[in-house]
């Protein structure tokens, strides 16, 4: 079976409270709760996890490969500015992923604009609010099923 570990990054367990004008009202709870109900109609697992320590990130990337991770889903959040240490994991552990953003990260202020992460990845969806991990999710599904 699939296995696709979908990650996020700091301060995303406070989503449907934090910046509702920016982030919306969805929690991650119902994202997750969505995208497990679109993972069971394709027949794929979820590893679905939030930490907003970047070396609980790191580790869980590293680990992927011998738990036996297909694709990766990646909101690292304001770590995508920031963090060579998941962009080095995630270039390292040789599995595809998809960077994803709930907001347009290229039209908020400019310290946003550069993303670490997005190089190292497949795709990078951002500014379509929860449905982007959906769409993240069914582009994943798709790449791994074209190899």
């Amino acid at each position: 079976m699939t296995k696709i570990l979908i990650l996020n990054g700091p301060n995303l367990q406070l989503l449907g409270t934090r910046k509702k004008e920016v982030y919306g009202s969805t929690t991650l709870e119902e994202i997750r709760q969505n995208l497990e109900k679109i993972a069971a109609s394709f027949d794929v697992e979820l590893d679905f996890y939030q930490s907003n320590h970047e070396g609980d990130l790191v580790d869980r990337i590293g680990n992927a490969k011998t738990e036996g991770v297909d694709g990766i889903v990646i909101n690292p959040a304001a770590y995508t500015h920031t963090s060579i240490a998941i962009r080095d994991a995630i270039e390292g552990v040789s599995i595809p992923a998809i960077e994803i953003h709930l907001s347009n990260i290229h039209a908020r202020e400019e310290f946003r604009h550069r993303s670490m992460t997005a190089p190292v990845c497949i795709g990078q969806i951002a500014g379509l609010g929860p449905d982007g991990y959906e769409w993240a999710l069914r582009a994943m599904v798709k790449y791994l099923r074209s190899k």
